[in-house]
């Protein structure tokens, strides 16, 4: 990269107008900065955003009825899931999460919505009523559906910011797909791993006392 620059240089001294071949060798360049730097502070503002939503949802009060009406409706959501079921969730709340604008909202709305539904669930299990919140989704398949929600959040703020300044589709639009691409993967193999540990636990049910995030 940096023999290609400097060669760019020192043809634009000598009077050669090459705009486009030194647009299209500094590109990558600049991308991968992008990746390296910003785009890694966006993505932990994004989790951080998720992780606060979530938390904020599991310390609200309910009273014992709201619990219970929660645990039935979430109870009704997993019922005969399976593994293909947690993917086309996960990754249909992510879609929406990509959204410009709305969907930083609603991937904040989805945290504490979770969090609610562990603060249901906490409320008729003392097991899990003793459990802090955010271990639930230490977890690796916890993590890794935090990441790929911090990305998609990330990503629908960056893209208010490029429509507001009118930058042209062409400039965001790869990197977007890329991040799909990248979140379907993860979310994926997530949906493995996890319904092989819900089946390692002796089914759906057991599973609610590690992973209340299923389906929020």
């Amino acid at each position: 990269m940096f023999n290609i620059h400097k060669k760019t240089k020192l043809d634009r001294r000598r009077g050669k107008n090459d705009k486009t071949n030194y647009t299209i060798h500094t590109q990558p360049f600049l991308l991968r900065f992008e990746i390296n730097r910003r785009r890694l502070i966006y993505l932990a503002f994004g989790a951080a955003a998720f992780l606060i939503a979530y938390s904020t949802g599991a310390a609200v009060p309910m009273s014992e009825e709201e619990a219970q009406t929660l645990t039935r409706e979430f109870s009704k959501q997993i019922e005969g899931i399976d593994q293909n079921g947690i993917f086309l969730n996960n990754i249909r709340i992510t879609l929406i999460m990509f959204v410009p604008a709305v969907g930083s909202a609603f991937g904040a709305f989805s945290g504490f919505a979770t969090g609610s539904v562990f603060s249901a669930l906490a409320s008729s299990s003392p097991m899990l009523g003793e459990v802090p919140p955010l271990v639930l989704l230490i977890t690796p398949f916890g993590i890794m559906e935090v990441f790929v929600y911090g990305l998609a959040m990330s990503r629908s703020v960056m893209l208010i910011y490029h429509l507001l300044k009118r930058i042209s589709w062409r400039k965001y639009i790869i990197p977007t797909l890329i991040e799909l691409g990248i979140a379907t993967g993860v979310l994926f193999v997530a949906a493995v791993i996890e319904w092989q540990m819900i089946e390692q636990l002796g089914g759906l049910d057991a599973s609610i006392a590690i992973d209340p995030t299923v389906e929020s």
